[in-house]
């Protein structure tokens, strides 16, 4: 019977720093990304500026675009967008400046490609939902729908889809609220 190598973050320190590729680090095996397409970025971007509009308004925390989140040595991500209020922020940055403990909300955009999809929808959702993460968006733009999985008896659930003309809203930023053409409109 084979061992099967798990990587660390300690092994990320070797992989060559290469401008368009991250990698990322979930359950011990190594995944790695090439830079997502301008659609991709337009999605993390306006999801980006909306989440910021509201932290200007409330003053209750902080949206920060792809974050180091490590939360083990062997479970080391790079979420496309999160929001972390200012207390857990403070509780949770490490002296290098990246997370060690789950923000309230994480925002992936699906790229494509099986394996992309996979990881985001079942991995990350796994990984997010053991390390009590709040609340997860999914946007999928070549759908146009966004998933909206809650916290719920200590697991993240799928608690919407949302699409057409739909609007995100969340008890988790109260008076927060993203209709979803905003997301897609070049």
């Amino acid at each position: 019977m084979g061992t099967r190598l798990r990587y660390t973050t300690a092994d990320l320190e070797g992989l060559p720093d290469i401008d368009g590729v991250r990698y990322e680090i979930i359950d011990g095996e190594l995944y790695v990304s090439k830079s997502p397409d301008w659609h991709h970025q337009l999605a993390c971007t306006r999801i980006s500026i909306e989440l910021g509009v509201w932290d200007r308004q409330t003053k209750s925390g902080f949206t920060l675009y792809a974050p180091g989140v490590i939360f083990a040595e062997d479970d080391n991500v790079v979420p496309d967008v999160i929001w972390i209020s200012r207390e857990r922020l403070a509780a949770v940055a490490d002296e290098h400046g990246y997370l060690r403990a789950a923000p309230e909300l994480v925002v992936e955009v699906l790229s494509p490609g099986a394996s992309n999809e996979r990881r985001d929808r079942e991995l990350k959702l796994k990984l997010y939902s053991r390390q009590g993460v709040h609340e997860y968006w999914l946007i999928d733009w070549q759908a146009r729908m966004v998933q909206i999985y809650r916290r719920q008896r200590a697991a993240l659930r799928l608690i919407a889809t949302l699409d057409g003309a739909d609007t995100i809203t969340t008890p988790l930023l109260p008076s927060f609220s993203c209709p979803l053409a905003t997301l897609w409109e070049p």
